[in-house]
């Protein structure tokens, strides 16, 4: 049998339809990703520092009232302190106070991290480059359950 014997199309039919399967794929590739809301946004960079970031990740969501309007575009460990700095970019036409709080979140309870925005009332805008002084960090499920258990037993 020759390589060229190999190649031939013997059965057409198979071959369209493989063809045909394919580009399916694509198509629904294609809308999948357009409809996830998985394009980073972009618009200015707000900066926040936390002590524990729970495993929040590049890429992932920042939050108003459950609509994304922002994406972690970075985050790094301070050397000097050990706190997790993290970039995040938030949509142009989103004006976030100054007052604002950043607060580490779940889906769930296996569900992804997202950075959830309680927006406050001041009067000046945070800008491109400046930073979120009010964050709350993440916390584990072994954090709130040792807050009730010292809530219960009156443990300082």
């Amino acid at each position: 049998m020759s390589r060229i014997d190999f190649f031939t199309f013997k059965r057409p039919v198979e071959t369209i339809m493989g063809v045909l399967v394919l580009a399916l794929v694509a198509v629904f590739c294609y809308f999948a990703y357009s409809v996830s809301d998985l394009q980073v946004v972009k618009g200015y960079n707000v900066n926040a520092t936390f002590l524990k970031v729970g495993g929040l990740n590049v890429g992932s969501d920042v939050r108003i009232n459950g609509i994304k309007i922002g994406t972690v575009v970075s985050q790094k460990l301070d050397e000097e302190d050990y706190t997790a700095k993290v970039v995040m970019s938030i949509a142009s036409n989103i004006k976030l106070p100054k007052d604002s709080v950043a607060a580490i979140v779940s889906d769930g309870l296996m569900g992804d991290k997202f950075i959830k925005i309680d927006p406050g009332h001041d009067k000046e805008i945070l800008a491109d480059g400046d930073r979120l002084v009010n964050t709350k960090d993440f916390k584990t499920i072994e954090d709130l359950v040792s807050e009730v258990v010292f809530m219960v037993t009156g443990d300082e």
